[in-house]
C-alpha cells in the first residue's frame, strides 16, 4: 500500500488495518452519514410512485457508493490492458493464465485458446477456455511446454497463507522458477508484481526490488518492463532501476525463454 508522509496518518492507517478484519470503522461511519440520505431518497421514490410496492425484504441500503469518482485500482486496470494488447499483437496459439484475476482468462479466450489455472478454480464454461485446478508451485505441465503464459499480481502472495496456502518465505521466488520452467523455449512469460522498497506486508503481499524479479525468473531474459507508478500513471518500456525507491508500484514484465 502507498505510505503517507504524515506519521500520524500512517499510525491511524495501521490501526485501521489491524481492526478492519473484525470491525470496519470507515463503513460504520459511512453508514451513520449515509442512512439519512437513504431514507430521504426512499421517501422521495415512494411519493413519486406510490402504486409500486417496496417490501421490507427488498430494501438494499447502499450508503457508501455516492462519490464523485468510481473506485479505481490502477494496477489491475492497466495490467489487463497491457496483457491483452500484447496478446492481440502476438496472437499465440495458446495462452495459459495462472491465478490472475479470473476475468482475464475469459477476455483472452476471445483472442486465442485460453487456459485458466488456479488451486481455487472457477466453475464456468466458455468457448476456447479450459479451467484447470493447479498449484503455482507445482504446475501440471511438462518443462518447456507452454508458448505463452501469464500470472498477474499473484506471485507476491505465495507463501503468506492469505489464500489457504502453506507458509513459505521463498514462495515468490519458487513461483517464478516454476513459471519459468514450464515456459517453452522461445515462449513468453508475462508477469506483474508490486515493486519498490522491499518489504513484507504480512499476510497480504510482498513488495520487491524491481531487479530481484529478473533474477528470480532466470534463465528467462527480460524483453521489456512497463510500470504503473505510485501515482497510478502507466509508463511503458521503462528502466526498472528508476523504481527501486517506490512505495507500491507495479512492474509489468515480459520475459522470453532463450
Amino acid at each position: 500500500m502507498k505510505l503517507f508522509k504524515s506519521p500520524v496518518k500512517n499510525t491511524a492507517y495501521l490501526l485501521y488495518r489491524l481492526i478492519t478484519p473484525v470491525f470496519d470503522p470507515i463503513r460504520f461511519y459511512e453508514g451513520i452519514v449515509g442512512y439519512p440520505r437513504y431514507i430521504k431518497q426512499l421517501i422521495q421514490y415512494k411519493k413519486s410512485d406510490p402504486r409500486t410496492p417496496i417490501r421490507l425484504r427488498d430494501l438494499y441500503p447502499v450508503v457508501n457508493e455516492s462519490s464523485p469518482f468510481t473506485p479505481f485500482d490502477a494496477h489491475y486496470y492497466f495490467q489487463g490492458i497491457w496483457l491483452l494488447k500484447e496478446l492481440l499483437h502476438r496472437k499465440p496459439p495458446l495462452h495459459v493464465d495462472v491465478a490472475s484475476k479470473y476475468e482475464i482468462s475469459g477476455y483472452i479466450s476471445l483472442i486465442t485458446m485460453s487456459e485458466f489455472v488456479d488451486f481455487r478454480p472457477i466453475n464456468t464454461h466458455l468457448k476456447n477456455l479450459k479451467i484447470t485446478r493447479g498449484d503455482i508451485l507445482h504446475l501440471p505441465y511438462a518443462s518447456n511446454s507452454i508458448p505463452s503464459i501469464s500470472s498477474l499480481h499473484v506471485v507476491e502472495h505465495i507463501g503468506l497463507g492469505r489464500y489457504g496456502d502453506e507458509i513459505n518465505t521463498k514462495g515468490t521466488e519458487l513461483a517464478c522458477k516454476e513459471l519459468s520452467r514450464v515456459t517453452k523455449t522461445g515462449g513468453l512469460l508475462y508477469l506483474s508484481v508490486p515493486i519498490g522498497k522491499p518489504r513484507v506486508c504480512f499476510n497480504a503481499h510482498r513488495i520487491f526490488d524491481p531487479e530481484s524479479i529478473i533474477q528470480f525468473c532466470k534463465p528467462l531474459e527480460l524483453l521489456q518492463i512497463s510500470v504503473v507508478d505510485d501515482n497510478g500513471k502507466y509508463i511503458t518500456n521503462t528502466n526498472p532501476k528508476r523504481y527501486k525507491n517506490a512505495s507500491y508500484s507495479c512492474g509489468l514484465y515480459i520475459f522470453k525463454k532463450p
